[in-house]
């Protein structure tokens, strides 16, 4: 009781001293929310061309960031013990909702991924995983000593994997990699031997095969394969890759101007608005306008890292650097797969692309990375 009374005393002494800035007060991290602005603003800048100059697309998208925003500055004001100690319950939770969606989901173009409950908006259980994985990983590993045993780590790929399963059977298998790999950071980042790193590797490598005939739908497969021959059909599966590798390449060092693109103005380019507007980026501003996107991208991540590597305790570090990386794994899949480096898996480029949910679901986590900051800011000021 003394020394809490002494830190309450301390808090309120320093309260007295100094006033505390709008930022405090409204716990955002004003760097990242800088930095966050001018990707949204000039990703709608980019969405008015790669949707055919159709404002009522960038309103939309506005509305979407806007509601996005507000969830980001919600999950802010909250404790990170708040999501410390909500954990399990989120995980039960989200394991229902995937379970559910199996069971009683509603379809659309051949997937089975939304719940529809009256009087609520239709929504993705998926989506709330993405956040509630890396949240249940951080729980259980952060109340044991780390690193962890080999035993804790089993537990913990156990975690991950669960959730990736239903997910699988949606199927999904954009978001069930997305989901696994924000899991798995965890894992890795609590201290997992290189031993152990590299015998999942090996298993990974070694089941490949099994997943290829046994696992892995049939469009899945006409993924891979157009992606390491596109011109086997260039008129069906490969049309896509092709189209988009031809923008990118014809944008040169500087671009054809905005609005001056022809791939995704003449239709060429299919799903130019949403997960291929990195090649509308590409043919219209050039390498210039990449090197500057990837810049963006590059300093959001470096202070998130910052975020997480001065993080109060275990459970906060671990979170903060799996959401990172996370938002890491959003951008070189979605640049990976519209160059054709890999195959094409649905994952739209952070807060670029046409689309709300995985917009909600990137400012929720930049929400509690703030909260992480700026809760323990006021903590040891």
């Amino acid at each position: 009781m003394g020394l809490g009374n002494d830190l309450l005393g301390a808090q309120a002494g320093a309260g007295l001293g100094r006033s505390r800035s709008i930022w405090n007060v409204l716990h955002l991290d004003p760097i990242l929310l800088f930095l966050l602005m001018i990707l949204v603003g000039g990703g709608l800048f980019v969405l008015y061309s790669g949707a055919d100059r159709n404002i009522e697309v960038v309103k939309a998208q506005g509305i979407r960031l806007a509601v996005a925003f507000g969830v980001m500055l919600v999950f802010a004001q909250l404790d990170p013990a708040v999501f410390r100690r909500w954990s399990p319950w989120l995980y039960v939770l989200g394991l229902a909702g995937l379970v559910a969606v199996l069971l009683v989901g509603v379809g659309a173009k051949g997937a089975q991924r939304w719940l529809a409950i009256p009087g609520l908006p239709r929504f993705q259980p998926s989506e709330l995983m993405k956040l509630v994985v890396p949240m249940m990983a951080a729980w259980y590993l952060s109340r044991h000593f780390l690193p962890p045993t080999f035993g804790r780590v089993m537990v913990g790929l156990f975690i991950v994997l669960l959730p990736m399963f239903l997910i699988v059977q949606q199927p999904d298998l954009g978001t069930s990699l997305l989901v696994g790999m924000a899991g798995i950071f965890v894992v890795f980042f609590a201290g997992m031997s290189w031993k152990l790193i590299t015998a999942f590797f090996g298993v990974v490598s070694v089941s490949a095969p099994l997943m290829w005939f046994f696992v892995m739908r049939d469009y899945q497969k006409q993924r891979v394969l157009t992606l390491l021959d596109p011109q086997s059909d260039p008129l069906g599966a490969g049309w896509n890759i092709i189209q988009s590798k031809t923008a990118i390449g014809s944008g040169g060092m500087d671009g054809k101007g905005w609005l001056q693109g022809t791939q995704s103005h003449l239709e060429f380019l299919p799903e130019s608005h949403t997960d291929f507007i990195v090649a509308v980026l590409a043919e219209e501003f050039g390498f210039v306008g990449m090197l500057l996107l990837m810049a963006l991208y590059f300093l959001i991540i470096l202070r998130c890292l910052y975020i997480a590597v001065s993080a109060q305790d275990s459970y906060a570090r671990l979170l903060a650097g799996a959401l990172t990386m996370t938002f890491f794994i959003y951008i070189f899949v979605n640049v990976g797969m519209v160059s054709g480096l890999l195959p094409v898996v649905g994952v739209p480029l952070p807060l670029i692309s046409y689309g709300g949910t995985s917009g909600v679901t990137l400012m929720a986590a930049f929400g509690v990375l703030m909260s992480i900051h700026t809760h323990r800011r006021m903590i040891t000021a």
